[in-house]
């Protein structure tokens, strides 16, 4: 049976009204707690902040503001609308919202949480640049009610739709942590072919600078030029990090870049992923350098490879050193230029290539291999959520009381 005939057949007959969430739920924000605040009052019960990763937590103090079920949501940032099932006892910082069911005879948690899931980040608000979803826009939220004259009913059919969900959520958080470690796996293996392929012995070949075999330019700024669809992608360290998927561009090509160019990232926050990492250009007329990026182009295309030279230079521990673990890293340009290559035959070098891009498709490629499966599977579970959360859409609906 499918999950719209399924449906269908749990809500036949049934009535679903529709509530703005203000009007079934008490909302609040947490409280400022600082790194030190955390260090100094450390103890067992979790706090959750507007992060994602670790499930929201970024530590644990020996006190505790909250005792039950909730849903928290961040308020602030890039994971604004992001929204969490919590139980127990917690505390949640500033940049978090909490909800708090007024009657729990007629809305089941995990019911209004899932549903959150689907409709929370639809209010976010990004003017300013900052996104925000803010108590206001949240109490807005239509939210279902299954069966209202009948609570019990109601809340039998909510408990269902749970069930459910939670059993696709466990498979899919299963299933993705699985494809997750292979992944990994699979990175590792890379890096260790990658290492070495791109080793050398004492003695074995000549080394030479980048300096002698390569030219080196730097970025400019273009924060004022930046548009909503320029002609010219910016090359930041984001797009570098993010391996193009996150772009700014821009109508002015402050700094003209060439196919076979070899952009560097000079700058990164302590400990970051991002220093030295490398993005080799693939057309003329496409990109324009941001400062902190520097560009490297090879001397003589018949000597070295343009490609051997990204793979080569791509988080080179000559590079990554730098980063001393407590303050930002900005390399100079005498210390990239003062790098050691090595000189091995042009054939040798487009052997080491072919074999690194076919590492290269499957660990890293979006469309190829694991990281694209995980990207299915995430979107399957995401389809069959919003069929079993469909439901006959309000003609109107008042507005929160306040």
């Amino acid at each position: 049976m499918s999950s719209i005939n399924f449906m269908e057949k749990l809500l036949d007959g049934v009535e679903v009204e529709w509530k703005a969430l203000g009007d079934v739920t008490s909302l609040r924000r947490g409280r400022v707690m600082s790194k030190e605040y955390l260090a100094d009052n450390a103890g067992d019960y979790p706090v959750y902040s507007s992060q994602t990763a670790n499930n929201g937590e970024i530590g644990s103090i020996d006190t505790f503001d909250f005792d039950g079920e909730y849903i928290s949501w961040t308020t602030d940032g890039a994971n604004a609308g992001t929204v969490f099932y919590r139980k127990g006892k917690f505390s949640v910082t500033n940049v978090c919202g909490l909800i708090s069911i007024n009657d729990e005879k007629k809305i089941n948690y995990k019911f209004l949480f899932y549903w959150l899931t689907t409709q929370a980040q639809k209010h976010v608000y990004s003017g300013m640049g900052n996104p925000k979803l803010m108590s206001h826009q949240v109490e807005k939220i239509p939210t279902p009610i299954p069966c209202p004259e009948n609570p019990k009913k109601s809340l039998e059919i909510q408990a269902e739709i749970v069930r459910i969900l939670d059993a696709f959520t466990e498979l899919t958080t299963e299933l993705t942590t699985e494809l997750t470690t292979e992944l990994t796996t699979r990175k590792k293996q890379y890096n260790y072919y990658r290492d070495q392929l791109l080793s050398f012995e004492e003695g074995e070949v000549e080394w030479k600078t980048l300096g002698e075999v390569a030219n080196f330019s730097n970025g400019k700024g273009h924060e004022k030029d930046i548009v909503e669809g320029g002609k010219y992608i910016v090359v930041n360290s984001k797009f570098i990090s993010t391996d193009g998927k996150v772009s700014k561009y821009s109508d002015n090509q402050l700094c003209p870049l060439f196919v076979d160019d070899i952009l560097i990232v000079m700058s990164d926050l302590p400990n970051g992923k991002a220093l030295s990492k490398t993005f080799i250009v693939d057309k003329d007329e496409k990109y324009t350098l941001n400062q902190r990026i520097g560009a490297i182009s090879a001397k003589n295309k018949g000597a070295l490879l343009p490609k051997f030279l990204h793979y080569f230079l791509n988080r080179t521990p000559q590079l990554t050193k730098y980063d001393n673990g407590a303050d930002q890293t900005n390399l100079r340009k005498d210390q990239i230029l003062g790098i050691q290559i090595p000189t091995i035959p042009i054939e040798e070098q487009k052997r080491r290539v072919a074999i690194l891009e076919k590492f290269d498709a499957l660990t890293n490629s979006i469309t190829e291999g694991l990281p694209r499966e995980i990207e299915l599977r995430q979107k399957q579970y995401e389809y069959y959520r919003d069929l079993l959360l469909r439901f006959p859409k309000p003609e109107t609906m008042s507005t929160p009381n306040v």
